[in-house]
């Protein structure tokens, strides 16, 4: 290799939570360079699962958001390799970076995709489904585990 990899860029935690992760979410949610629309988007969606989640459950809500995102982060994914003229799905276990990063664009992609009137009101739907295990995402995630599932007897064929 003739280039050496990069230095992973440090960034700065969120005004509110003061977490790195609501920055790594809000960057990815952003659309157009304009940051402050995602971050309001962000808190208030926040704020409306905090309305949402009824007065049985005692937990903040950026906590039910990262309930959510750890429910919907897959273990393995399925890579293609060709091999001997057939291709083959392998599955393969993620590292750390990726599977973050799996999990947020899932996330934000599932809650585009619903109907609703507002992106909060959205976001706010797919977190308070991925927290009760279901929703796009999840079911996303499990399609990704039966089919890593289904074509492990092709793991001998990892890279």
């Amino acid at each position: 290799m003739r280039k050496s990899t990069p230095k992973k860029r440090v960034l700065l935690p969120d005004p509110k939570f003061n977490d790195t992760h609501v920055t790594r979410f809000v960057n990815d949610l952003m659309e157009a360079g304009k940051k402050n629309t995602a971050y309001t988007i962000f808190y208030d969606a926040l704020d409306i699962v905090e309305k949402k989640k009824g007065t049985a459950v005692e937990i903040p809500a950026l906590d039910i958001w990262k309930k959510a995102l750890e429910n919907i982060t897959p273990a393995v994914e399925v890579k293609s390799r060709r091999v001997g003229g057939a291709t083959f799905q392998i599955p393969m276990e993620i590292r750390e970076s990726r599977k973050v990063a799996i999990s947020v664009k899932n996330l934000i992609l599932y809650a585009r995709k619903r109907s609703g009137r507002s992106m909060a009101d959205k976001l706010a739907a797919e977190v308070l489904a991925a927290y009760n295990n279901e929703g796009g995402a999840y079911k996303k995630k499990e399609d990704t585990h039966r089919m890593a599932d289904a074509n492990k007897a092709f793991s001998h064929f990892r890279f």
